[in-house]
């Protein structure tokens, strides 16, 4: 409609100008019709040109485009008056650039996941394959034989409380990413749940011939606001972490510093340490730096895991620092009271 209106008023100028042309020379008339009609084509043609990209325009943008707008969105969105060609490169290019990133993403995904199907299968497939060994090894006759059938009993019991181990570790982990394990805040004094930690942890202290002490600093009392038994279980788990990997005579100490709204604790080992290669994994669900020692020892392989989400569920931070031979200090803050 708009260009035929721009047509007819072509037309009625040349009209008029045509009337004037008899007072004009027929060379000169002859080059002002023909500027009219190369004038009147021009605009024509670039009018049908506009529309013409326009509408091609839009169907890129709804190519490209997961939402759908309103169509006076879509006109104030892609206003001919501007540099279209230019507009919509942007925005191939920011599209393209998103889609690669979400691509990127969902490969990480996928390998994560495949790595961590992998690890779980792994992890419940070692002690019960050992269970079916032991049962199958009494069944067949060595239950009659009393110098290796309670032995036998009791090492499907071991791989029994492991595999319970693991799921009820895997079930915690789930919780606490879904936010259905909700946390039961309440104000505490950290050096007192720690002492009691020290007092739990006795016996396998003294059979690793390991001392628990407090850093230099960290005699005085500090109020903070948390899970109490949530936290009891992350002391738990890293101080029996630094008692696992530590020297026999060695020594784990824990600290606390005061930054000003938090309070830092850590917990320093003077153990085997972690080379850096291992560092960025540490928290990551049945990782295991160390993987004869770790499975020698024992544990479901997601005890730092649980560590790092309790204390992400805090809204706190949790870092590790180790050098291989030298030791490895945990570190994780929490609100000061």
């Amino acid at each position: 409609m708009y260009a035929s209106g721009v047509i007819v008023s072509f037309n009625g100028v040349f009209l008029f100008l045509f009337s004037l042309l008899g007072w004009i020379e027929w060379t000169w008339q002859l080059g002002l019709i023909l500027a009219l009609i190369g004038l009147s084509a021009y605009f024509s043609i670039l009018f049908y040109v506009k529309k013409y990209i326009y509408r091609k325009i839009k169907l890129i943008y709804k190519s490209i485009h997961k939402f759908k707008l309103q169509p006076e969105a879509k006109n104030k969105e892609l206003d001919v008056d501007t540099d279209i060609i230019q507009e919509v490169e942007k925005e191939v290019a920011n599209w393209a650039l998103e889609q690669q990133t979400e691509i990127n993403t969902l490969k990480e995904m996928e390998s994560y996941r495949r790595l961590y199907l992998g690890n779980v299968s792994h992890e419940l497939k070692t002690p019960i394959f050992n269970i079916q060994g032991f049962i199958h090894t009494l069944i067949e006759g060595a239950l009659y034989d009393d110098n290796i059938n309670m032995r036998y009993l009791q090492r499907a019991a071991k791989n029994v409380e492991r595999l319970n181990t693991i799921v009820t570790d895997l079930e915690a982990i789930n919780k606490l990413e879904s936010g259905t394990l909700a946390m039961e805040m309440q104000v505490f004094d950290l050096k007192e749940l720690v002492g009691e930690v020290f007092e739990d942890l006795e016996i396998k202290v003294k059979e690793q011939n390991i001392k628990l002490i407090y850093k230099e600093g960290a005699n005085q009392n500090f109020k903070v606001e948390a899970d109490r038994e949530a936290i009891r279980q992350v002391l738990v788990n890293l101080i029996e972490n630094s008692i696992k990997y530590g020297k026999k005579g060695g020594r784990t100490k824990v600290g606390f510093y005061d930054m000003d709204s938090r309070i830092l604790v850590e917990i320093a080992d003077s153990g085997i340490g972690i080379s850096q290669e291992h560092l960025n994994h540490v928290f990551d669900r049945f990782y295991r730096a160390d993987k004869s020692r770790s499975r020698q020892i024992g544990g479901s392989g997601l005890g730092l895991s649980i560590v790092k989400h309790i204390i992400e569920a805090h809204k706190q931070t949790i870092n590790v620092r180790s050098s291989t031979g030298i030791g490895s200090t945990f570190g994780f803050t929490l609100k000061k009271v």
